[in-house]
């Protein structure tokens, strides 16, 4: 597996796992929404971010929850462009990441310093996703979502969920490396069109993504998966978050996303601490 990623002609390593720090911009988010929307809140609560220890910044225009009402590509770019001219000047050496499934949005994020593409549908809603990419050097985040936000929930069905899900990316990465994108990343896509069995399924089942020989993405932070399970509600689901990102790791998770950076880049130095033991007694 590839763990040095071009992006921009700057270099992120994945050697180790690293934590992908959640920004959403957007007024209806299931956990934050609405809370980061002037420019003082957000840089401040980036900068925190990247104190924390966070390698990536993932900003998000456009609600993805479940039933999620659909943002134009303008309307995206609208919210995102102030944001990427303050992130890029305040914070310019941070690898910043747009979750967008608008090659508009994509092209113009980029050419404004953003250095990583995360796209939920894995270029199943923009066809011409990859072609704009095949000219960047930018890794590519594919993530699995079966149906839209707003029907994703609307009973999800698998015969085997992640064996469905591995022959999903073992297509994606072919498409992918056929358009000429490099460095390519694959998230599961927790919570996207799966039950909770669904979700820890493919909890369990992380390691067999290994196959694909791709640094392996994991969005468990504050889920349903969490929530539902202990029957309670996103706030106060920071501790399950942290079991599960744990277990993730353990499984060979190379990127967490999270909104809380600081637990979750200290699960990764205890973990890498484990691993590392363990290396030198083999």
């Amino acid at each position: 597996m590839n763990t040095l990623l071009n992006c921009q002609g700057r270099i992120l390593d994945l050697t180790q796992p690293v934590v992908m720090g959640i920004l959403n911009v957007t007024p209806d988010s299931f956990f934050d929404g609405g809370k980061f929307n002037d420019e003082n809140n957000i840089r401040m609560h980036v900068e925190k971010m990247l104190t924390d220890g966070a390698s990536i910044i993932d900003i998000g225009a456009a609600s993805s929850r479940p039933g999620a009402a659909p943002l134009s590509a303008e309307e995206e770019w609208m919210r995102l462009k102030p944001i990427l001219k303050l992130l890029t000047k305040q914070f310019p050496d941070a690898f910043l990441s747009i979750d967008t499934f608008h090659s508009e949005v994509a092209a113009r994020s980029i050419d404004s310093g953003a250095t990583m593409i995360n796209d939920i549908t894995a270029g199943g809603t923009d066809d011409r996703m990859l072609k704009l990419l095949s000219g960047k050097n930018v890794p590519y985040i594919m993530m699995h979502m079966q149906g839209t936000p707003q029907t994703m929930q609307i009973d999800p069905r698998y015969e085997n969920v992640s064996l469905e899900v591995i022959r999903f990316f073992v297509k994606k990465i072919e498409n992918a490396f056929n358009h000429g994108i490099k460095d390519t990343i694959i998230d599961p896509g927790f919570g996207f069109g799966k039950t909770l069995a669904h979700n820890f399924s493919l909890l369990n089942d992380l390691n067999n993504f290994k196959v694909l020989n791709r640094p392996i993405l994991v969005g468990l932070s504050r889920k349903s998966i969490i929530n539902a399970t202990l029957k309670i509600k996103a706030q106060e689901a920071l501790n399950g978050t942290t079991v599960l990102n744990t277990i993730a790791l353990l499984k060979g998770a190379s990127i967490l996303r999270v909104h809380d950076v600081k637990e979750a880049v200290e699960a990764i130095k205890l973990f890498s601490s484990l691993n590392n033991l363990n290396q030198d007694h083999s």
